[in-house]
């Protein structure tokens, strides 16, 4: 069995026995066979023909978002879809010699299980997070130190809100501290109810406009997950007006002072639902490849950090294409 993989200006493209396969094709595409890993809005686009590899969640997430990719397939031939534990319905695909992470994510948070990884000759791994001082402090650290927080405030009388990414992070928040029964932006519910219809076991909250209409977010405190906005966005500054909130913003990049999380908020605090350095690296291990492709993120640096500790590892480019049996 032959097979290649390469960079175009259609994303990564790897030929197998002479079938085309898009992994996560920045626009749609009817030559070969396309696969979608999850619902982030960088890795959608309405599908206009051709075979479509995907997961009903994914699907369905979409379809949220205003996409549509309804003609699709969650099984096909000798490709594999590999839980990544990145959100709902995100896939890595495994297929020949080849393993494509798509985004990912090892560690358990609440609800989501951290991916398993296969073993594999060619790993096409994300490195979104592939420097060293990317090492994120543990879930139970994490949730200690926004109880903290969150009763510090209570004690003031002061509302907090929880900013992480509407689809993904916002559920995760949602989840782990359902204990302070929070209020849902309206985007958020929207979601979190689509998350629900797969099973997901989230709290039924009323979304942000009813509350307000109805006086609730008057009798202070309480706790709301939003969306990530900047402290210049009009919600959080009527928010802050009128109610006097704190914002506690959640993503990976709070763990470096290099790369400002720069949205203004009253607290950053570490969360990713992608791989940290570490956790990037014990991936490798576990797949044990004979050739590793770096994509998205820190390229370059985490290839270079492979290729020291004995790994064949490079940066998957337009100008590097590469042939394996």
């Amino acid at each position: 069995m032959t097979q290649t993989v390469k960079m175009t200006s259609n994303g990564i493209v790897s030929v197998q026995n002479g079938t085309k396969i898009h992994l996560d094709p920045k626009r749609a595409t009817s030559d070969g066979l396309a696969f979608v890993s999850h619902a982030h809005m960088d890795h959608l686009h309405n599908q206009n023909g051709g075979l479509l590899l995907t997961t009903r969640q994914t699907s369905e997430i979409a379809k949220l978002r205003g996409y549509n990719i309804e003609n699709f397939v969650e099984e096909y031939e000798d490709f594999s879809m590999v839980d990544t534990g990145h959100i709902l319905g995100a896939r890595g695909l495994a297929f020949g010699d080849v393993f494509y992470t798509g985004d990912i994510c090892t560690r358990n948070r609440g609800f989501m299980k951290g991916a398993k990884v296969p073993k594999c000759k060619v790993l096409i791994t994300e490195c979104t997070f592939g420097m060293p001082e990317f090492v994120f402090p543990s879930i139970d650290e994490t949730i200690k130190k926004v109880n903290s927080i969150i009763s510090e405030m209570y004690s003031k009388g002061r509302p907090v809100i929880l900013l992480g990414y509407e689809l993904g992070k916002a559920q995760i928040l949602s989840y782990l501290f359902a204990h302070w029964n929070p209020y849902y932006h309206d985007s958020i519910k929207r979601v979190n109810d689509l998350y629900k219809n797969f099973g997901v076991d989230l709290n039924d909250s009323v979304g942000h406009t009813e509350a307000e209409r109805n006086g609730l977010l008057d009798k202070k405190p309480w706790i709301m997950i939003a969306p990530n906005m900047g402290a210049k966005n009009q919600f959080i500054q009527h928010m802050k007006s009128k109610y006097d909130a704190i914002t506690i913003g959640f993503s990976g990049w709070a763990q470096s002072n290099r790369f400002s999380f720069a949205r203004q908020h009253d607290y950053s605090i570490t969360l990713s639902d992608h791989c940290d350095y570490n956790e990037l690296v014990e991936l490798v291990k576990r797949c044990s490849p004979e050739k590793i492709y770096t994509v998205h993120g820190f390229v370059e640096e985490f290839a270079n950090d492979l290729a020291k500790m004995g790994f064949d590892a490079q940066p998957l480019t337009e100008n590097s294409l590469d042939e394996f049996f």
